[in-house]
């Protein structure tokens, strides 16, 4: 995805009206990754770095100067929106057999919600889907191993069944079914502006309907 440089950066690449202030190397970074954030968020993936120079008043090689290529510039997009919000604290809601099962999910699926249903990580995720990047493979396999897998297996034990084996820990589908219907209350609320329906109504139908259908799968 690198794309070709344009002219060299130097006083006089840009006009007067364009020019910026002298930044800290790693503040103009953070700068030019914040810019990218919203870029990517508002034109998808098809928008490249000339653009993403243009729209912030650098020239395209002072970009460079920072983000070698459009590839580590994603990649660094990637980093900050999806794994620098991941929460440690997700997991251990979800392992956490003091409480019952219901009220764990409960737990997890409200702080999870209120960080992925942004209007930066869900338009991002679906335009990198839709461009055939693997930012949204790299992080689902992420979603089951650490989040869903435990799920499954949580449940098991909650409805006092053996958890899966080592090595057999794979996701059941009725867990993708109840995270592809909360998650789909955020592309309502995101993508399409329905807020009609409040989250937490969401997670308790989508929590309540799982157990069910867990509880009739296990016997």
């Amino acid at each position: 995805m690198t794309e070709p440089e344009t002219q060299p950066d130097s006083p006089t690449a840009l006009p007067l009206t364009a020019r910026r202030t002298r930044l800290a190397p790693e503040t103009r970074k953070q700068e030019v990754l914040a810019e990218a954030i919203l870029y990517f968020a508002e034109e998808g993936f098809d928008g490249g770095t000339r653009g993403l120079a243009k729209r912030m008043g650098i020239t395209q090689p002072l970009l460079y100067r920072y983000f070698p290529s459009k590839d580590d510039l994603v990649n660094e997009v990637y980093r900050a929106v999806y794994l620098d919000r991941w929460q440690s604290g997700w997991e251990d809601t979800i392992r956490d057999r003091h409480l019952p099962i219901e009220t764990r999910l409960h737990q997890f699926y409200q702080a999870y919600t209120s960080v992925v249903f942004d209007r930066n990580w869900l338009r991002i995720f679906f335009f990198a889907g839709l461009k055939g990047l693997d930012l949204n493979a790299r992080y689902l396999q992420r979603v089951e191993s650490a989040l869903l897998g435990p799920i499954w297996a949580e449940t098991c034990i909650a409805l006092g069944q053996p958890a899966p084996a080592a090595g057999q820990t794979g996701t059941h589908d009725l867990v993708w079914q109840m995270h592809g219907a909360i998650f789909y209350h955020g592309i309502r609320q995101q993508i399409y502006g329905d807020r009609s329906v409040s989250i937490d109504q969401t997670i308790k139908l989508a929590v309540k309907t799982y157990l069910g259908a867990a509880q009739d799968h296990l016997g």
